[in-house]
This record gives C-alpha cells, sequence and structure tokens, in this order.
C-alpha cells in the first residue's frame, strides 16, 4: 500500500484519537486538498530536483508507542552545553516534563496538543493558526491533517526571553517506520525578543518520516531567531515548511544547519508586512554518501524601506545531493528594497552534486537587488600556501572548509549554539580542531 493511501485510511482512527473536535472540519477539508494534489514528482518544477519515491513506497506506523528507553546521558550528548537555556523535550510525539527545563515567566509556552485542548487558547489558535502557510501545497495540507503535538510559544509585548529556547523531537523504541507531524507556533508580539533552537533524532534502525510545519509571528519592533540544528541518521527523513510573517520594524533569523538525514528538504517562507523589516536566512550543509539536502527559499517584499539576506554555504562529499532555489519577489510598491542572495558550494568528490538557482522578480524600479551562485572546489594556491607551511593536506582542506562556512554563522547570537555547529564541521571533516 503506497504512503498516500495509509494517509488515506488512517485518518478517521487519527481524528478519534484525539481528544477534541477542534480543527476536525478542518482537517478533513485539508485531507481532501492532500488527496486531491497527492505528493509532488519530478514533473513539478519546485521538486525537479529532488525525488521523493524513497519516502512514498515505504509504510509507516501513523500511532507510535509512547514507551521509550532514553536516558539522561543520551540526552545529555544532544544538548549544546547549554545550562543556562531552557528546553522542552518531545519523545515519540509526547512532551516529557522530566527531561525538560522551562523558567520562562510572563510568557505562554505550552506543548501545541495542550493548547489545541484548552478552550483559553482558541481565540489565540483562530487568530494566528494556520494563517500564513500556503494551502495549495501537498504537505501543508497532510500536516494539517494529522497534526496533534509540537510547539507552541505566546512572548507578550516589550518581554524579553533572556533564555534561548531548546526544542527536542526524539524517536526511539519503535519497531516499524513511523510518522511524524510536527506543529510549531511561534508568536512574539510587538517589542518581544527571543530565540529557538529546533533539533530532530531518530535512535532507531527504522526509518523515521517527520513532516514539519513552523509558523512565526514577529510584531512590530520584535526580534524572533530560529535556529535549525539538522544532525540526524540516515534514517530520516525531514520535510520543513517555515513561514514567517514579520510587522514594522522587526527582525527575523532563521539559520538552518544540515550535517544530517537522509533526505532533507527546507523550505522558507518570509512574508515582510510593513517598513523597515529585516529577513535573515543562512545556511551550511556538509553532506556525503548519498545523502540530499533541498533548500527553497522565498522573500517577499511588500512594503518599502526593507531588507533581507540569504548567505548558503554547501560542502558535497561522495555522491551527496545539494538543490538551492532562492526566490526574491519585489512588489511594484516596494521601493528602496535591499535584497541580497548568495549560494556558494564546494563539491569534494566526482560523485557529488549540486543544483542551484537563485531568482529576482522585481516590479519596482528603485531598489538595490543582487544574487549569485558558484560551484567549484577547493583552491589549490591556498592549499599550496598551507602545505608549503607544515600544515598535513587533511588540515589544510579541514582550515580551508571551515573559512568557506564560517561566515554564514556570524549573525548567531548563542555561543554555545555557534561552538556546536564549529565542532560538526570539524567531525564532518574528520579533523581535530581547536576553537
Amino acid at each position: 500500500m503506497s504512503l498516500q493511501e495509509q494517509i488515506i485510511n488512517n485518518h478517521a482512527s487519527f481524528l478519534e484519537s484525539l481528544r477534541h473536535s477542534f480543527l476536525n472540519e478542518e482537517r478533513k477539508i485539508a485531507l481532501q486538498k492532500f488527496e486531491a494534489k497527492g505528493f509532488p514528482t519530478k514533473k513539478d518544477e519546485e521538486y525537479k530536483y529532488t525525488n521523493l519515491k524513497e519516502i512514498t513506497e515505504k509504510s509507516y506506523n501513523f500511532f507510535p508507542k509512547t514507551e521509550h528507553h532514553i536516558t539522561k546521558n543520551q540526552l545529555d550528548e544532544l544538548h549544546l552545553g547549554e545550562e543556562h537555556f531552557d528546553f522542552i523535550v518531545f519523545v515519540n510525539g509526547k512532551l516529557h516534563k522530566e527531561f525538560s527545563r522551562i523558567s520562562i515567566e510572563n510568557a505562554e509556552l505550552l506543548s501545541f496538543g495542550y493548547a489545541l485542548n484548552d478552550e483559553a487558547h482558541k481565540e489565540v489558535f483562530e487568530k494566528y493558526f494556520n494563517t500564513i502557510t500556503n494551502k495549495d501545497l501537498a504537505f501543508t495540507n497532510l500536516n494539517l491533517a494529522y497534526c496533534s503535538f509540537g510547539f507552541f510559544l505566546k512572548v507578550p509585548k516589550n518581554v524579553v526571553i533572556e533564555k534561548p529556547i531548546h526544542v527536542f523531537y526524539l524517536s526511539q523504541n519503535q519497531e516499524e517506520n513511523t510518522f511524524y507531524n510536527t506543529r510549531n507556533l511561534l508568536i512574539a508580539e510587538d517589542g518581544a525578543k527571543v530565540e529557538i533552537i529546533e533539533s530532530h533524532h531518530n535512535f532507531d534502525e527504522n526509518f523515521v518520516f517527520t513532516n514539519s510545519v513552523t509558523e512565526i509571528f514577529t510584531g512590530k519592533n520584535a526580534k524572533a531567531d530560529w535556529h535549525k540544528l539538522q544532525n540526524d541518521s540516515d534514517t530520516s527523513y525531514l520535510i520543513d515548511h517555515t513561514f514567517a510573517k514579520q510587522e514594522r520594524d522587526s527582525l527575523t533569523t532563521i539559520n538552518t544547519f544540515s550535517f544530517g538525514g537522509k533526505l532533507v528538504r527546507n523550505n522558507l517562507d518570509f512574508i515582510q508586512n510593513g517598513e523597515n523589516i529585516n529577513s535573515f536566512m543562512n545556511g551550511i550543509t556538509i553532506i556525503g554518501n548519498e545523502q540530499l539536502v533541498d533548500h527553497h527559499t522565498a522573500v517577499h517584499h511588500n512594503t518599502p524601506n526593507c531588507e533581507s539576506y540569504q548567505n548558503y554555504k554547501g560542502i558535497y562529499k561522495d555522491k551527496s545531493h545539494g538543490v538551492f532555489n532562492g526566490k526574491v519577489f519585489v512588489d511594484k510598491i516596494a521601493q528602496k528594497t535591499n535584497a541580497y542572495q548568495q549560494n556558494n558550494n564546494i563539491l569534494l568528490d566526482e560523485g557529488a552534486t549540486i543544483d542551484t538557482k537563485p531568482q529576482l522578480e522585481i516590479f519596482a524600479d528603485d531598489v538595490k537587488c543582487s544574487h549569485g551562485c558558484t560551484v567549484g572546489q577547493l583552491n589549490q594556491d591556498a592549499m599550496f600556501y598551507l602545505r608549503a607551511r607544515g600544515i598535513s593536506e587533511k588540515e589544510a582542506r579541514a582550515l580551508l572548509l571551515y573559512a568557506f562556512a564560517n561566515d554564514a554563522m556570524q549573525n548567531i547570537d548563542i555561543e554555545s549554539l555557534k561552538l556546536k555547529i564549529s565542532k560538526l564541521l570539524a567531525e564532518k571533516l574528520e579533523v581535530e580542531m581547536e576553537f
């Protein structure tokens, strides 16, 4: 049975398993839209270079076992050394308070499932939930049809969350391939500030397919940063859609660090809804074997005097495959727009490939917009310079690759996260480096 048939056949049982009926009609409509559209294929322009057959031809369990055997030591290995962080841990789709630490005051932080069941939050969900997602996409409709757990945070006006919050999604003790639909909702009201780190980890040898949708609302003069740390096993698939809507004078950053996972697709969609907005997207990808990481970004400049910055670096080994498709849309009224988009890639082996396509659609005449991409190999003159000073070939290559990727980390404010990314870079480059 195909995955699409499983999705349709299991939906009635899924609705019966819920403790609430809120959203049930919307879920049914979303499933109908998904059924009519089906999974994207390589005939779809947006998935021209990403074949989903490996995912869609497998069978999955839609009701994961909640029992697990995860130890504190295993969790400690996943942490970033963030003794002063807050963190929230989901295991097999269930929030585990004994593994989590939340010290936040003056903010509403809940599991998504709890918020759905809480009548007091119904007004918030009606105002924000599913209002900025692209409702024509198969995966967003699939997520709406099946989402039941995830992360929800509402930061009131002028509240500054001092500690970063690390959200863990863990899967363990599953005896068959497992399907998860995670949902995140972050609301930073006017003048608020918050930083989130998100990571997914599969501890089993069976495959995990995660379909994640995140909505971020950044109010006037607010700041919201979301860091995606993707370093999962080769038995994990991740399809991620993130939508961010910004109001006047706000700043939103989404950093995506992709170091693992068999197939990862990251979709970012920024909607600017006021003047003097800044939007930042940075990404570092370093993969090998037959892994695939696909970045699709879109920034909608709908108002004047705004900026967006995209900087994606890719390092590909073995037979890995990278995809970058970045789009910048500038409306005719969005004068004085400043948009920068760059994708640089290095192929370390003959079997590695990259398909890159930065794009601009500009309808205003007083703008400053640039885009570009490069695909190449290591600079041999620089290699010779380092080798001539007694540095081994392996270490020289690692130093050059680290320098190549480093500028995509410059706007990380969390020092322990920056250190973790640096260590992962060294680990993937198979060298020891002191930081």
